[in-house]
Order: C-alpha cells, then sequence, then structure tokens
C-alpha cells in the first residue's frame, strides 16, 4: 500500500468504537442509513453468556453433571446447537483466510514492506511469548501448585481421566513417531508438497483425515501467491485480485449472519460446559487455575496494556471496550480460527487498522501467536513435575521456556490445541505424559481463558504494526468502493 496514507491528519470522524457492532443491529445492508435498533451485539453476547453461566451452574448443583437428564439436555439441545454455531464459523476460516491473506499481501504492495511488517510481527510474537511464559513460570515457582494437591486426589483424578489420557498420548507419540531432524521437522511443517492436501489433512498414523486443516501449510501457500503477484503486471493479476476480494466481501457477509446467533449459540456452549463439569475438581485443582489465572490476568491487563499504550498509543480501556465482541467470542468458542472472522471485521471497523496490515497480520496471528497458550504450557509442565516430585533446574526451565514459545507459534488454533505439545515436553523432561490425566477436567474451563488472550494479542500485534508503519487508529480507512478493489492495491503491483 502506498506511503501517501501515512501520517495523515486525523481530521474528520473518529471511527465508532461499535461499528461492527451497529452493523449487526440494523439490517443486512452494509451501507444502510437508518439508526441502529436494539442492543449491542456484545450486550446481548454477554447476556447470553451469563444466562448459560447462571443456568449451568444451577443444574450442575441442583442435579449434578451426571444426571441423566442433564447428560440428555447437553448431548441432544445444547451441544449440538453451540457446536452448529462453532463449526459455521469454522467453515468460513479457509476461505477467509486464503483470500484475505493474498489479497493483505497484495496490497502491502513493496516485498520489502511485507518483510518489514513480518519482522515487526514475528518479534513482537516471540517477545509477548517469551513474558508470558516468564509471568507464569515465575507464578508456577512462588505459589508451587503442584506441592497443593493432596496426593489421594490426584490418584483419584488419574483414575477418573486416565483413558482419556492414555489415548491422547498414544495419538501425540503416533504423531511425533517420525524420524526427521529439527531443521527437516520445520520445513514439513511450514511448507506444504501439496496444497489441496492441506485443506484434508491426511494422518499416516492413524489412516485417517482430519477435519482440522492445516493451517500453517495454507497460510504458507497464500504468502506465496501474494508475494508472487507483488511481482507481476497489474493487469495479469487483477482479476485473481478481483475474484479474492468477492470473495473476502462474501465471507464478510456471512460472518455477518452468523454472528446474529451468537447470543443464543453462546449460552448453549456455556451451559454445556458448565452444567456437567465437575464442581469437585475446582476445589481439587484450584491452586493449578489460580496459577494461570493469574497469569493469564497479569498478561491481559498489564503487558497487553502496557504496550496499547505504549506502542500503539491507544488508551487500553478504549481498545478493550472496541473488542468486547471479539473478546466475548474467543471466551465462548475456545477457538481462534474460529473468533479470526469476527476478529478481522471488528479489527478493521472498530480499531481503524489497514485491511492490508489487519489481514496479513490476524491470519497469521491466529496461528503463530499463541501468548495465552505459551502461558499454559509453561505452568502446566512445572505443575506436572512438582507434582511428579521433579525439581527442575534453571537450565531445564529455560528450556521449558524456549519449548513453550515454540509450541505458542506451532499449535493448533481449535481448542485444547496445545495438549499434545503438553505431552512432548512432559516426556522430554522425564515426567510421565499420563499425568495429563489430572488436568484434563479443567483444560476445556481454561482453553476459553487462555484463547481469549491469544486473540487479543493477535489485535495488539495489528495496532502496533499499523502504528509503527505510520497509519492513525480509531481513523476510518480508505473505503473499498461498490466490490472494487482498493485503488493502493493495484498500485502496488508491478507495472512491468
Amino acid at each position: 500500500m502506498g506511503d501517501e496514507h501515512k501520517d495523515r491528519p486525523s481530521t474528520g470522524p473518529a471511527l465508532d468504537e461499535n461499528a461492527f457492532e451497529r452493523e449487526l443491529t440494523t439490517d443486512l445492508d452494509d451501507r444502510t442509513p437508518d439508526r441502529p435498533k436494539g442492543m449491542p451485539l456484545h450486550t446481548r453476547i454477554l447476556i447470553g453468556l451469563g444466562v448459560g453461566l447462571v443456568a449451568g451452574i444451577a443444574v450442575n448443583l441442583i442435579l449434578g453433571g451426571a444426571h441423566p437428564r442433564v447428560v440428555w439436555l447437553t448431548a441432544n439441545i445444547t451441544e449440538p446447537i453451540g457446536t452448529l454455531f462453532l463449526r459455521l464459523l469454522l467453515m468460513i476460516v479457509i476461505p477467509l483466510v486464503f483470500s484475505s491473506l493474498v489479497v493483505g499481501v497484495a496490497g502491502v504492495g513493496d516485498v520489502r514492506k511485507l518483510g518489514r511488517i513480518g519482522l515487526k510481527s514475528f518479534g513482537y510474537t516471540l517477545a509477548l511469548s517469551a513474558i508470558s511464559v516468564v509471568i507464569g513460570l515465575t507464578l508456577a515457582n512462588t505459589i508451587r501448585p503442584g506441592k497443593r494437591i493432596d496426593p489421594s486426589t490426584a490418584t483419584q483424578l488419574e483414575q477418573r481421566y486416565g483413558s482419556a489420557a492414555t489415548s491422547t498420548v498414544e495419538a501425540a507419540r503416533r504423531a511425533g513417531g517420525g524420524t526427521d531432524s529439527p531443521l527437516m521437522q520445520v520445513v514439513r511443517t511450514l511448507v506444504p508438497s501439496n496444497p489441496v492436501a492441506a485443506l484434508v489433512p491426511f494422518n499416516p498414523a492413524t489412516q485417517t483425515t482430519g477435519e482440522t486443516p492445516n493451517m500453517l501449510h495454507l497460510m504458507f501457500f497464500a504468502l506465496m501467491i501474494g508475494v508472487a503477484i507483488t511481482l507481476i503486471p497489474a493487469a495479469t493479476a487483477s482479476p485473481l485480485l478481483r475474484g479474492l476480494q468477492a470473495i473476502y466481501e462474501i465471507t464478510a457477509k456471512l460472518i455477518a449472519l452468523i454472528m446474529r446467533v451468537a447470543p443464543y449459540a453462546v449460552a448453549c456452549l456455556i451451559f454445556s460446559n458448565i452444567a456437567r463439569f465437575g464442581l469437585d475438581l475446582l476445589q481439587a485443582l484450584f491452586w493449578f487455575m489460580v496459577t494461570v489465572l493469574a497469569g493469564l490476568a497479569l498478561h491481559m491487563f498489564g503487558v497487553f496494556s502496557l504496550s496499547v499504550y505504549f506502542l500503539s498509543r491507544i488508551s487500553p480501556l478504549e481498545f478493550f471496550r472496541r473488542i468486547e465482541t471479539v473478546i466475548l467470542t474467543a471466551f465462548s468458542t475456545s477457538s481462534s480460527n474460529a473468533t479470526l472472522p469476527t476478529a478481522i471485521r471488528v479489527s478493521e471497523e472498530n480499531l481503524g487498522v489497514p485491511p492490508a496490515i489487519n489481514r496479513f497480520v490476524l491470519t497469521i496471528g491466529a496461528t503463530a501467536n499463541q501468548n495465552g497458550t505459551a502461558l499454559y504450557e509453561g505452568v502446566t509442565v512445572l505443575f506436572l513435575a512438582q507434582l511428579a516430585g521433579v525439581d527442575l533446574s534453571l537450565g531445564q526451565q529455560l528450556m521449558v521456556v524456549y519449548l513453550a514459545i515454540l509450541g505458542g507459534v506451532g499449535t493448533a488454533g481449535v481448542p485444547s490445541g496445545s495438549i499434545p505439545f503438553i505431552i512432548g515436553v512432559l516426556a522430554s523432561i522425564n515426567v510421565n505424559p499420563l499425568l495429563i490425566a489430572i488436568i484434563l477436567g479443567v483444560d476445556r474451563i481454561l482453553d476459553m481463558c487462555r484463547t481469549t488472550l491469544n486473540v487479543v494479542g493477535d489485535l495488539t500485534i495489528a495496532t502496533y504494526v499499523a502504528r509503527s508503519e505510520g497509519y492513525k487508529l480509531l481513523q476510518p480507512q480508505p473505503a473499498v468502493a461498490d466490490g472494487a478493489l482498493e485503488p493502493a492495491l493495484s498500485t502496488g503491483l508491478s507495472e512491468e
């Protein structure tokens, strides 16, 4: 994108902090002039979350999570509704990621500028992931949650979730059973030999195909296509870019349609998680949960607030107020990938991040920037090591920091995507991987919290990169007129 938009004065109307939410409370026309009706979307989602939470706790306390009526209700009504919402969001991730990343990279226009944006994003990711892991390990060494759990309770939890842990450990061992060198593993992880196969990956260990696409392979292919587009004549690339822009606009409209049912789906998702959740686990794993949640809170409201204030030049309160819908969507779905469509639109419409930067950074960040996951992995490894009586030296803890940072980059942006990585780290420090059974019962609840941190971290990167490139945030960006591509998009292409 050309430099003519940099450092422009902040005159003119500021962005409505609820631009995306207001659009969804009027009608299906993005350019509707009529005033919004009803409550903002984030308010309705918050109400849905509260209803699901209260109803789930009440049912759990009155009937118990294992009661046949509760099991039937969650299995036949609330879980299907919540899963429908989650799958609808995941359904549009592939076309959204591919179209937004190609158009975003092409919109940057200059390969050198793209490299600069990529380096800033990568450096920010590594720095904040390292900070998050250090926060987690510091709290785990201070609180020492593994020493506060009763051995008999730990034994009961192992027996309760032992079968699930065994199958999870075996699956992780089969997936990581290759003999490739570390560099070869990086190459295989990042570069696809068949981009189409990345959409439906095949697992040779189980001889089955999975529903979760290989997002790293898909993003690498899209990134290469976008870079190549910047190096060919504009007339040649224009038809493809217009088609991809149309796909992006269609997925954006689908987001608006799907998010209309978000309040009801969120209520069902939260109810399903709480109603069958063993409240006795809260007491058994109280100190572990306190350690994780304290670390996530420090990073969210401490580190991110400082980053937004000093690097993005935005008031932290203003920032968090404008992304309420993203926070609630991430919390309820426990999936960075499922939240990506909403995050992209909110970042552009409520924060004013330029589309080219926004789509590139958020799409990559949904998989590569997971500060909350890195923190959780560090705390969990140290907790289980303490529980097993394994005293990790400083060197071993530094290795955990290193592995957790790498794990945060490569962990799948889906619910419980970090469990296989934790199993691998436990095996590397001579801790029985089957101990993962102890935390499986609370993993989904904590997954909701760490996913929220992951997604907010992506938005802080987008605002930092945009500000560092000279753009004024919270201001309207050049609009895409009547479905046409941004003028800057085509001018960024080669005119050879």
